[in-house]
């Protein structure tokens, strides 16, 4: 029974870093789309910089729980998250490129 404690703790925080990770480079990918249309981009960097690894080390804190194991786990999350996010931004970008070409045809 022990050991399935474990096992739920262990795959709680590869989901914990999971969701972190989304926040976290989603957040950068919106900060980076957003900053283009403001008027003091520096500050909108600043801010999303203070608040996205705000919450990712009290994440990273609560989610460890002191334990190296958890840490590890959810460190593998937010790296795989990472991934998915440059995946999901490449593509996005690709659809746009796109539609630019199409509607620079038609014009």
């Amino acid at each position: 029974m022990n050991n399935m404690n474990e096992i739920l703790k262990m795959i709680l925080a590869f989901v914990g870093g999971l969701v972190l990770g989304i926040l976290f480079f989603g957040g950068l990918w919106l900060t980076v789309k957003k900053a283009v249309t403001v008027k003091v981009p520096a500050l909108w960097f600043s801010l999303s910089f203070l608040l996205r690894v705000g919450i990712t080390l009290l994440g990273f804190y609560y989610i460890s729980m002191g334990k190296w194991q958890q840490m590890l786990f959810c460190l593998v999350g937010f790296i795989l998250a990472r991934l998915i996010i440059i995946r999901l931004t490449k593509a996005d970008e690709i659809k746009q490129e796109q539609l630019k070409k199409e509607v620079g045809h038609e014009a």
